[in-house]
């Protein structure tokens, strides 16, 4: 009776009981990074004094910081793949595509387990893959031979039923299930896809929808492997990788979410959160300006083919910039060799380069107050680089066709998307990896330019602690109001000093000197926060800017799965009201106090004195025995560098 995720979790299980809410430990079969997260990673792999990574297979793709504007992204992809090559990763030279995109093409395998310093890494949920996004920390022990813990996850079943019609696609899917059950129901759960809908979506559908159950919260997202999965892996020349896997007939799940695909139609997320979902039909008519269609969620053969489909033909609406990022070398090649790229020329769209480019704030910013439709997965505030543009996720298919008629459009029931397919066998090939080398392992020098900085490392908890509430934050808090992704701040990646200066500015613009105020005093800042603090990416950027201002401690109503993870590997304690409408009594300056911290910790349960106002509260401390050690030894890097 065992679900999927049951079957797969138990096979690679090192430490703890599968018993929901229970730290388990698992076995990492393969990783990935990208160059956005990677240097940190490599930085702290080092650190660890290895000779060579011990997973089956360790990927490092160069996909966000492509924009060379200076020399510091380019630097940075040389210390990749020099590391790559001294620790026996493979590493995925830029141009070769979007890293979920090329892992599901060349690596993906179903019942192996993958995490990824991107939060996006659960696209391998497609094949049927525990694919998780971790902390780069995390990655980096994982390629080391370590354990990776997770909370021991729920798991949801969304049974599909019938059948989409024409113009109706797998974002829709996903739209539909974020409405339902919003950014932060899916923390600590896997959301597993079964019935007879399953049968009727292809691995890029499937991988569309693992890919944005990031933005449920979500541990990953899972679907079964079946001839689908096989017929796709065919396609790649790897069909003998397959397996078949699926839950068992009686499985159990936590709850059930019933999905009639047949009843679906276009949906969209509005500003400035994927779970603000509404129909297309509702907002048509609405003038926009841009179109960018692409991502590691939209950016496949078939999502670039029913593209053409629309647009064969058709001239881009005067008042529209369409630009177009197709996932990976293969699927580009794949394009020019059927027509579909002259297709896209011939319509007035831009081709950009294969990588995340206008999805990680890499350049083709909207207009000032401009409307723009993306075929990406988040729609935060100020991601795309225009503060005052109002982004909407949607599908393929209702982008292609808003550009075109220059408004908000629905393409259901469109007859020129009727008989799109796919190549049976795609010219994939090996160009642009360099695989280890026996001949390189262990005797490649690491390659630093001068942008490239140390790990700040964590402390462990002192007895007593005393700090001002140095930011006093609202809900659903991301990771982009943490620590900025863009392309100005992107190149420096691998420079904390450098990115601490800009730290929670998005929310609070004098975070940052008010943290520098404080170094040298009695007291340390400290975060209060709403619900879901830290949602959104993986980037353990967002703990390790905090650390090096000096940040001891974030209190919040809830945390994000990834982010809670990255405070505690990096000794910042991730604390919850007991009662959160205590929230409403705290302010921003408040000086708190907290003592015998390392025994409260280890209870589980902290008191905090507001000195303030002189009131006491009660704070939750939700971690498992090996968190703990983390936060009383200084966090995870610390601790191996420690030996333990």
């Amino acid at each position: 009776m065992p679900t999927l995720t049951e079957k797969i979790l138990a096979a690679h299980l090192t430490d703890g009981e599968m018993k929901p809410g229970n730290e388990i430990g698992l076995r990492i079969d393969q990783t990935l990074t990208q160059d956005s997260t990677g240097t940190m990673a490599y930085l702290e792999l080092e650190a660890m004094d290895i000779d060579r990574v011990k997973t089956e297979r360790s990927v490092a793709y160069i996909d966000h910081n492509m924009l060379q504007s200076g020399p510091e992204n380019f630097d940075d992809h040389l210390f990749i793949q020099s590391a790559a090559e001294n620790f026996g990763i493979t590493y995925s030279r830029p141009g070769n595509g979007i890293c979920h995109q090329v892992h599901l093409e060349n690596f993906g395998i179903p019942g192996k387990t993958l995490i990824g310093s991107d939060s996006h890494t659960p696209t391998g949920g497609g094949l049927g893959m525990i694919a998780i996004g971790a902390g780069g920390v995390d990655v980096a022990a994982a390629m080391a031979g370590r354990s990776y813990y997770i909370t021991c996850p729920e798991v949801i079943e969304v049974r599909l039923t019938g059948q989409l019609r024409t113009g109706v696609s797998a974002k829709d899917i996903i739209l539909y299930v974020l409405q339902q059950e919003t950014v932060k129901g899916g923390v600590n759960k896997v959301y597993e896809y079964t019935g007879d809908g399953v049968k009727t979506l292809s691995v890029p559908e499937r991988a569309t929808i693992t890919n944005m159950g990031a933005e449920l919260g979500a541990t990953c997202s899972i679907f079964p492997s079946d001839e689908n999965t096989k017929v796709y892996m065919d396609s790649m020349g790897r069909g003998d990788q397959w397996i078949p896997l699926a839950a068992d007939d009686d499985a159990q799940y936590l709850k059930t979410i019933h999905v009639d695909l047949s009843a679906l139609e276009p949906m969209t997320a509005c500003p400035h959160s994927p779970d603000k979902v509404v129909t297309v039909e509702s907002l048509s008519g609405m003038k926009i300006n841009q179109v960018a269609i692409g991502s590691c969620t939209n950016s496949s053969y078939l999502d670039l083919a029913r593209c053409a489909a629309i647009l064969k033909g058709q001239k881009v609406a005067e008042n529209v910039s369409l630009v177009i990022s197709p996932g990976s070398r293969t699927i580009l090649k794949q394009m020019a060799s059927d027509g579909i790229l002259s297709i896209f020329l011939e319509a007035g769209a831009r081709i950009l380069e294969c990588g995340c480019g206008p999805c990680i704030g890499m350049g083709q910013a909207p207009n000032t107050d401009g409307v723009s439709l993306r075929t990406f997965n988040r729609n935060f505030f100020g991601r795309s680089g225009t503060k005052s543009a109002q982004v909407y996720l949607v599908s393929p298919e209702t982008a292609a066709i808003s550009a075109i008629t220059g408004v908000l459009t629905s393409p259901a029931g469109d007859e020129r998307l009727a008989g799109v397919t796919v190549p049976e066998r795609y010219d994939r090939d090996d160009h642009l990896f360099i695989f280890p080398s026996d001949e390189k392992i262990g005797h490649t020098p690491l390659v630093k330019g001068p942008n490239i900085k140390g790990v700040p490392l964590g402390e462990p908890v002192a007895e007593t602690l005393s700090g001002k509430v140095a930011a006093y934050l609202e809900d659903n808090i991301t990771t982009d109001h943490i620590m900025p992704s863009n392309a100005s701040l992107l190149p420096f990646r691998s420079n904390i000093p450098h990115l601490a200066n800009f730290c929670l500015t998005p929310s609070d613009a004098d975070f940052p000197s008010r943290c520098q105020d404080m170094q040298g005093t009695e007291y340390a800042p400290i975060i209060v926060a709403g619900d879901n603090y830290g949602q959104g990416s993986s980037r353990e950027h967002a703990a390790l800017a905090p650390l090096y201002l000096g940040v001891k401690a974030v209190i919040a109503k809830s945390f994000a799965r990834i982010h809670k993870a990255n405070l505690i590997n990096n000794a910042i304690i991730p604390m919850t009201f007991a009662n959160p409408a205590d929230y409403d009594d705290f302010n921003l300056g408040d000086v708190l106090s907290f003592s015998d911290l390392p025994a409260q910790i280890k209870a589980r349960k902290v008191t905090v004195k507001n000195e303030t106002t002189g009131k006491t509260y009660e704070l939750n401390l939700e971690l498992g025995e090996r968190q703990e050690r983390l936060l009383l030894e200084g966090g995870l890097l610390t601790s191996i560098k420690h030996g333990k």
